[in-house]
């Protein structure tokens, strides 16, 4: 289902509607978000994403579509045009919907995913389907300045409305079975929303060192059908998601990030240890120069200053 040539805008709804006609539905909700269902089997995953996103993956298909194609899921994806948030009438009316039409009661499983402003979208939507799990990576409980007015990264969404219907996502995930939050808890702003999230159905998963770019690194390590499908199961505990997200070990981005946090912290101790684990373990060689120049520069402050020459 995957398309090869990048569409514009009004072509890809074309072909995203055309594809939609026999297993499925894509719904316009509004002049700025979309409902794209394709329906395949009993366990339901419901994502949310931006428009711009989707244009600019390679295939032009929502977020986990081939996840759902490769597990015979149904798939629901909620897409924005624009930095929406998804608090518009128009998507609160089309859960209105699914709820009075028993839709979620059709099927055995139920996960809802998303990341960011998505996150919020992921959790607030869950209460239509009590009994879903949740996956959320780095979720924004509210943007309210009277809740979450130290968090300034998106001042203009402060101007919708988070009071409302859908509101405050902590309080919406109250039905969920479980909820798994996944968050760098060194970036202040995210360890603050995940906190709100306290109930004994959530379980807190910590990706330090990757800030805003958790969902990136999942997607391209190819984790992302593991992660959903342990969530999908109820089965992401603490110990689950460790050892899948070991793998980070031999992520790039990952390992370049620690390096420059240590020698930006000035611990060339601590720079040395990342370097020889990396040049022992991948043999990069960017971490084995690395490597030699530390411990030149370290065998050099360690050696003893010459004696003085005496004078004549």
């Amino acid at each position: 289902m995957a398309q090869d040539v990048p569409l514009d805008r009004a072509a890809w709804c074309a072909h995203i509607d055309a594809l939609c006609a026999e297993e499925g539905y894509f719904e316009s909700l509004g002049p700025r978000h979309f409902a794209y269902l394709h329906d395949d089997g009993p366990v339901l995953l419901v994502t949310f994403e931006p428009l711009q996103r989707i244009l600019n993956r390679r295939g032009q298909m929502p977020f986990g579509h081939e996840v759902a194609v490769a597990n015979g899921w149904s798939h629901l994806t909620l897409i924005c045009d624009g930095e929406t948030w998804f608090r518009d009438p128009a998507v609160f009316g089309y859960f209105d919907r699914l709820v009075d039409d028993a839709f979620f009661e059709d099927f055995d499983r139920v996960l809802f995913y998303g990341a960011g402003p998505a996150g919020h979208a992921a959790c607030a939507f869950s209460v239509c389907s009590p009994g879903a799990n949740v996956l959320a990576v780095n979720p924004r409980a509210t943007l309210s300045p009277a809740v979450a007015g130290w968090d300034r990264r998106d001042l203009a969404a402060r101007r919708l409305d988070f009071t409302s219907r859908y509101g405050y996502a902590p309080d919406m995930t109250q039905g969920a079975a479980h909820l798994y939050i996944i968050c760098d808890p060194l970036v202040p702003e995210n360890a603050m929303h995940s906190a709100l999230f306290r109930a004994p159905w959530i379980t807190c998963l910590p990706a330090r060192h990757f800030g805003d770019t958790i969902e990136s690194a999942i997607e391209m390590t190819g984790l992302f059908g593991d992660l959903l499908g342990a969530a999908c199961e109820g089965r992401l505990d603490a110990l689950t998601f460790a050892r899948m997200w070991r793998i980070r070990r031999r992520f790039a981005p990952y390992l370049r990030t620690v390096l420059r946090k240590t020698e930006l912290a000035r611990r060339p101790k601590l720079s040395l240890m990342v370097c020889r684990s990396v040049v022992r373990r991948l043999g990069v060689p960017r971490f084995r120069r690395r490597m030699h120049e530390l411990e030149a520069q370290l065998a050099k402050s360690a050696a003893p200053a010459a004696a003085p020459a005496p004078a004549g």
